[in-house]
């Protein structure tokens, strides 16, 4: 080299060592600058509606970016930035730990809303984000869906089948139970299953039905499902042969099962009977599908000694049964002893007792005159 450009390479240099320097710095600075880094970010978390949550995000090498909160979905839901909370509750709050760089977010009060994915974010520039990952799930008590049978009424021999659904997290599981633990159609105190059938219904397939649905979250939900079964009327005598002596009463008892209800008459020498002097009929219905009916026959006469009939129907039949009506020479108790129906018998024999009584007692008091006078 002359020494002319030596001179002129040691100028230059001695010119640009400045900008050398500055340059250097520059390039170490920004090596040393690490990027943000999300180090630890809460795991899955299952929770029952009304616990508190805690979601945690260590950011590392954060301090200069924003670091937030999302709730993913649909539409996204902004709940903090930095050390703000930006959603509109009272259940949010966002705790920072300066020592270990942790954004803590803390939901009270868990509503089923809360279930999802929960996004910790550090934003290092307009189009360049770090983030991580919390899903949530929120157990969820069952309970029964809308679409599941509420009542149902049907006829003897026809197919029946009782349906429930249910919804809850985890998905839970259904099963079917009677009233006072009686046995299901299929001969099961207990089956699980969505859907119950009941092939070819019979009267005693009637009742109330409990559908149940359990998760293990709560206390699970039931609902009460009514089988009501059309059949023709069932009618029995309650004592198909009475006994009576002439000119008291007689009570007739009729009890019939039938669904739904049926019209009820007494017959007799294929006249139906009403209300009158003669006759007087009660009902009485113990249930939708139990009811009895007497029939007071009053002081009995001659002609009304015979054969009754009580008769029920409704729209699927008709059926009857026979009482026997016949003379006694005793008086049969009840009815006739026990409504003072024969007040003037009892006076009668009170009166009778009453003036045998008065003279037996005259009759003494005669006796106790003369043995007086024959001592005198």
């Amino acid at each position: 080299m002359s020494p002319f450009n030596k001179v002129s390479f040691r100028k230059a240099m001695n010119h640009s060592l400045p900008l050398i320097l500055i340059v250097i710095y520059l390039i170490d600075s920004i090596q040393s600058q690490r990027n943000p880094t999300i180090s630890f970010i809460s795991k899955d978390k299952v929770v029952n509606i009304g616990d508190n949550l805690e979601l945690k995000c260590q950011a590392q090498d954060a301090e200069s970016y924003p670091v937030s909160w999302t709730k993913l979905g649909n539409e996204q839901v902004f709940i903090s930035k930095g050390q703000s909370i930006i959603i509109p509750s009272n259940r949010h709050q966002i705790v920072f730990d300066q020592k270990d760089s942790t954004y803590t977010l803390i939901i009270n009060k868990i509503q089923e809303i809360d279930a999802g994915i929960y996004r910790c974010e550090i934003t290092t520039a307009v189009n360049s984000k770090v983030w991580a990952d919390a899903p949530v799930i929120v157990r969820i008590p069952p309970m029964i869906a809308d679409n599941s049978t509420r009542s149902v009424i049907t006829s003897v021999g026809d197919r029946v089948i009782l349906k429930c659904y249910a919804f809850g997290y985890p998905n839970p599981l259904i099963s079917w139970r009677r009233e006072r633990h009686k046995l299901l159609p299929n001969r099961m105190a207990i089956y699980k299953g969505n859907d119950l059938v009941i092939d070819h219904v019979t009267k005693d397939d009637r009742g109330t039905y409990y559908c149940v649905a359990d998760n293990g979250v709560g206390q699970g939900a039931r609902r009460n499902i009514g089988v009501e079964v059309e059949f023709p009327p069932f009618v029995r005598a309650g004592r198909s042969l009475v006994k009576q002596a002439l000119q008291y009463d007689a009570d007739l008892h009729c009890h019939i099962e039938a669904f739904p209800s049926p019209s009820i008459q007494w017959v007799k020498d294929g006249q139906i009977i009403n209300d009158n002097q003669h006759y007087q009929i009660n009902t009485f219905v113990r249930t939708d599908e139990f009811i009895d009916t007497t029939l007071r026959v009053r002081r009995i006469e001659k002609k009304q000694f015979g054969r009754y009939l009580c008769q029920a129907y409704n729209k699927l039949g008709i059926n009857q049964t026979t009482i026997e009506l016949v003379e006694s020479v005793n008086i049969v108790c009840p009815p006739a002893c026990d409504s003072g129906y024969y007040a003037s018998d009892s006076i009668r024999i009170n009166l009778n007792v009453s003036l045998k009584f008065l003279i037996a007692i005259n009759l003494i008091e005669i006796l106790l005159l003369i043995h007086r006078t024959r001592l005198v």
